[in-house]
């Protein structure tokens, strides 16, 4: 049986018509969404973190790469010759001044003060006979009993005697330092190093070297400034003491403060670069002579700086930026000019002003003229 053309475009549309219907009813409606004038959703920006452009007063500081130096440091020697017998401290102990480190032997030298000193005490009483015999023979040589050469010899002889009790005298303070030299103590505090001798070895004074010893509180930090750096130094210089700041390694918390003590006279042609110190306390020790450390200088202030948060700081092939929060609430792209860091902001040069408000967060999902809603700000930081 054949169907009419007629039927055929009625069947058509009829089946047209039954499937925009199933699928406009079977769409799913996405949640939350209400339609807006004429049936179509709103459209929302998206969320983001945003923070305010706030300007203060920041410390300015010059920054540096230096090591560690000891301000004191000695090779230990003995200055006479005997057997070791007693090592005071263990190796890379710390030690206070006068701490006793090493002890020779002392028998030799304690005989050798008791020597001087009986010879001393000879000659004391050899004096007391040449002082009477002296009396005497003045008498006698006043009445003529014995010849005036008598006389003079015994003078002599007692002016002999005065000046071996003299020699003696220096015989024994020289026993007396001999004996002190068996011990061998800290000249001043710090940490030794390792022994380079044990109990029963025998020390020569020709120069047997015991341990090294050096001081770590206080302690230099040595580094270079280049010269362009060296104007603002001599600057903050002639305002009194240069505070310091030396932080070792990557961790914040372990800061240590001190002064600038030394800025050389001469600035070295080869890397235009001048030396410099700074003495720190370090009474932990955890700053050794020969470690890196991060030396900042506080040379003065800057009194109104535009603090930005360093997550609002993006890049692209123009340079540095951040999204500003325009009044129609549009992301605007600023170019800027950055300066130094201080903590978790950064100061900019150029670029934006003060209360305008950055976006801080989400910045790879925004682009300049997209909307955006603010999220609540907070002044001054992430």
């Amino acid at each position: 049986m054949r169907i009419p053309r007629t039927n055929l475009g009625v069947i058509a549309v009829g089946a047209a018509a039954s499937v925009v219907a199933f699928v406009m009813l079977g769409r799913p409606v996405e949640h939350g969404a209400a339609a807006g004038p004429g049936g179509a959703p709103p459209q929302g920006g998206l969320p983001v973190p945003v923070a305010t452009i706030v300007k203060q007063r920041v410390p300015v500081y010059l920054e540096y790469v230096g090591t560690g130096e000891a301000i004191r440091s000695v090779t230990l020697e003995a200055k006479v010759t005997g057997y070791l017998a007693t090592l005071g401290t263990k190796d890379g102990a710390s030690v206070k001044a006068g701490d006793l480190l090493y002890r020779i032997d002392p028998r030799d030298y304690q005989a050798a003060l008791d020597q001087a000193k009986a010879q001393a005490q000879r000659d004391v009483a050899q004096r007391e006979y040449a002082e009477a015999s002296a009396r005497r023979n003045e008498t006698l040589s006043k009445r003529g009993d014995v010849s005036v050469d008598a006389y003079q010899q015994a003078i002599s002889s007692l002016h002999q005697v005065e000046a071996s009790i003299a020699a003696d005298r220096a015989a024994v303070e020289t026993a007396q330092l001999n004996l002190s030299y068996t011990e061998i103590h800290a000249p001043f505090a710090g940490r030794l190093s390792k022994s380079q001798v044990h109990e029963g070895a025998l020390i020569s004074a020709a120069g047997t070297q015991l341990n090294s010893l050096v001081q770590l509180d206080p302690i230099y930090i040595s580094f270079n400034p280049p010269e362009t750096d060296l104007a603002a130094i001599l600057k903050a210089q002639a305002q009194g003491p240069v505070p310091a700041e030396v932080m070792l390694g990557k961790d914040p918390t372990s800061t240590l403060s001190g002064t600038l003590v030394f800025l050389d006279n001469t600035v070295d042609r080869t890397t235009g670069t001048i030396a410099a110190r700074v003495s720190v306390a370090n009474s932990a020790e955890s700053l050794l002579p020969g470690r890196y450390a991060h030396v900042c200088l506080l040379v003065g202030e800057q009194p109104e700086a535009l603090l930005v948060p360093q997550i609002a700081i993006g890049s692209s092939q123009l340079g540095r930026f951040v999204y500003i929060v325009s009044a129609d609430r549009k992301v605007e792209q600023r170019l800027v000019t950055l300066g130094r860091t201080v903590g978790d902001r950064v100061v900019v040069e150029h670029g934006v002003t003060e209360g305008e408000t950055v976006i801080v967060g989400n910045l790879q999902k925004i682009g300049p003229g997209a909307p955006v809603t603010p999220m609540p700000q907070r002044s001054g930081g992430a």
